[in-house]
C-alpha cells in the first residue's frame, strides 16, 4: 500500500549526519571500502572541526562531523553494543539497542540480487559482516530463506567508530495482504512495564 505525505512534498533522504573519531579513517573506510565518492568537505568555523559529506546514491549523502570536543563512544548507550547476528538476534536483544536520541544503524538500498555477492566482497576486503538475514512477519521476525512473507533482506556491520551499518534490500511492496501493519498504537513511557513483562515472559 503506498502511503502519500499529505503535509510535504519530500523526495527522500538528503542526508543523514554521524560524528567521526577519526576523518581520515572514516575516508578510508566509506570511500576506500565502500566507495562512496568524498563529495564536500568543510572545516567548521571556530576550531569546531569538520563537515565531510560521501555520495550515497540517487542525489542522497552520508554525512559525518569531526568535532574537537566530543565525547567518546560509549557502546551500548550512544551505539548498539554488539553487531546484529541471526543467532544473537533472540538470545540477547539487549545488544543491538541504543539510547534514546541516538542514530542505531544507517540503512543503504541494495538490489535483492546483490545481497550475497556485496556480503562476499565485504569479507573479502576484511569487513566483519552478519549472516544474511530475512525479515518477515512470523513471530520471530526472521526466516531462514527469501518466502512471500520476506519484506527485506539485511546483512550488518560496522563502521571504525562502531556505527552499525545495514545493505537492505526490499523485497516486495508493504502490503496488508502479506500480514504488514501500520496500525500498532505508538508506545509511551507508561508501556515498558508492559513490555518488559512481555520479555520475561518470553512473547
Amino acid at each position: 500500500m503506498q502511503q502519500q505525505n499529505s503535509e510535504f512534498e519530500l523526495r527522500g533522504l538528503n542526508h543523514c549526519a554521524l560524528v567521526s573519531e577519526d576523518m581520515q579513517r572514516t575516508v578510508d573506510f566509506y570511500s576506500g571500502v565502500l566507495g562512496m565518492p568524498l563529495v564536500k568537505t568543510i572545516d567548521l568555523p571556530g576550531g569546531l572541526g569538520q563537515h565531510f559529506f560521501f555520495d550515497a546514491g540517487g542525489g542522497q549523502c552520508l554525512a559525518f562531523f569531526w568535532f574537537t570536543e566530543a565525547a567518546k563512544r560509549q557502546p551500548g548507550i550512544s551505539n548498539p553494543r554488539k553487531l546484529i547476528e541471526p543467532e544473537e538476534f533472540h538470545s540477547d536483544p539487549t545488544a543491538w539497542i541504543s539510547s534514546h536520541g541516538s542514530m542505531n544503524h544507517f540503512a543503504f538500498d541494495i538490489a535483492p540480487d546483490k545481497i550475497e555477492e556485496y556480503r562476499k566482497k565485504l569479507l573479502d576486503k576484511g569487513i566483519r559482516v552478519s549472516e544474511v538475514m530475512h525479515h518477515d512477519n512470523s513471530p520471530g521476525q526472521t526466516a531462514p530463506e527469501v518466502t512471500d512473507g520476506v519484506w527485506v533482506s539485511s546483512i550488518y556491520f560496522l563502521d571504525p567508530d562502531g556505527i552499525m551499518l545495514e545493505f537492505a534490500a526490499w523485497q516486495r511492496p508493504f502490503s496488508a495482504d502479506k500480514g504488514d501493519k501500520w496500525d500498532h498504537r505508538p508506545a509511551t513511557p507508561t508501556d515498558v512495564p508492559r513490555y518488559r513483562k512481555a520479555v520475561e515472559e518470553g512473547v
